[in-house]
C-alpha cells in the first residue's frame, strides 16, 4: 500500500469515529471562519462542493454565500469521474446523485465554467506545511486544478478540515498542486503563491 493510500485510510478512519454533533459544530465553527476570508469575502464566482458523511461540513457557508449574492457553482460528477458544474440556487434545488453526492437541478455549464471562479474550495483528507493537499484519489479534482493551470487562472484554493488533518508531511506527485489557504475549528493558515516548498506562516482569518 502506498504512504498516499494508507494516510487515507487512517484519516477516514478518524473521521468515522465523529459523532454527528462533532460534525455540526465544526460546520458551524468553519462556516463562520470561512465566510469571513478575505478570498470568498471578496469573490463574486466561488466555486464550492456539497459535504457528504463526515466530510467538514460546507452547506451552512453554501447558504450564506448564495444569501449574499455570491455566484456559487458546484460539481456534477461525469461518468468518466470529470466534474462539470451548475449553478447553487438553495438546498431545496439540490437532488441526489450517485455515490452519496447532492447536486444542482440546474443547466449544466460544462468542464469549463470552473474558470469563472474566483475561489475554489476543494475537498480534502489532509494539507500539510507546504499547503499540499491530500484528496480521496479519484482524481476529479486533479483534472480541475489541470484545467485551471493550463488556462492560466490562479484563483484562490481553499480547504476546508478538522483540527488533526493539518499533517507534518502529505506525500506528493507531480501532478498536485499547493493551496492557498486551509480553515479549520482552531483557526486559518496561508500558504505564499510559489508555494510547495518551505514552512508556510500561520495567518488569521
Amino acid at each position: 500500500m502506498s504512504r498516499k493510500a494508507q494516510l487515507r485510510r487512517e484519516l477516514l478512519a478518524a473521521r468515522a469515529l465523529l459523532t454527528s454533533e462533532d460534525v455540526r459544530n465544526a460546520a458551524s465553527v468553519l462556516a463562520a471562519a470561512a465566510s469571513g476570508l478575505a478570498e470568498l469575502a471578496g469573490a463574486r464566482t466561488v466555486a464550492a462542493y456539497v459535504s457528504v458523511g463526515r466530510e467538514p461540513g460546507t452547506r451552512a457557508l453554501l447558504d450564506a454565500l448564495h444569501a449574499r449574492g455570491v455566484r456559487v457553482l458546484l460539481p456534477v460528477l461525469m461518468a468518466d469521474n470529470d466534474l462539470d458544474w451548475a449553478v447553487f440556487d438553495g438546498a431545496e434545488h439540490l437532488v441526489p446523485a450517485g455515490r452519496g453526492l447532492r447536486e444542482p437541478d440546474g443547466a449544466r455549464l460544462g468542464p469549463h465554467a470552473v474558470l469563472e471562479a474566483d475561489a475554489v474550495l476543494l475537498p480534502g483528507l489532509a494539507v500539510d506545511g507546504r499547503g499540499m493537499r491530500l484528496g480521496r484519489g479519484g482524481g476529479s479534482y486533479d483534472r480541475v486544478l489541470a484545467r485551471l493551470a493550463d488556462a492560466g487562472a490562479h484563483p484562490a484554493l481553499v480547504v476546508l478540515l478538522y483540527d488533526d488533518e493539518v499533517v507534518a508531511r502529505v506525500p506528493e506527485e507531480p501532478h498536485d498542486h499547493p493551496v492557498d489557504a486551509v480553515v479549520t475549528p482552531a483557526g486559518t493558515r496561508r500558504f505564499p503563491r510559489g508555494r510547495g516548498t518551505g514552512d508556510a506562516d500561520p495567518a488569521g482569518s
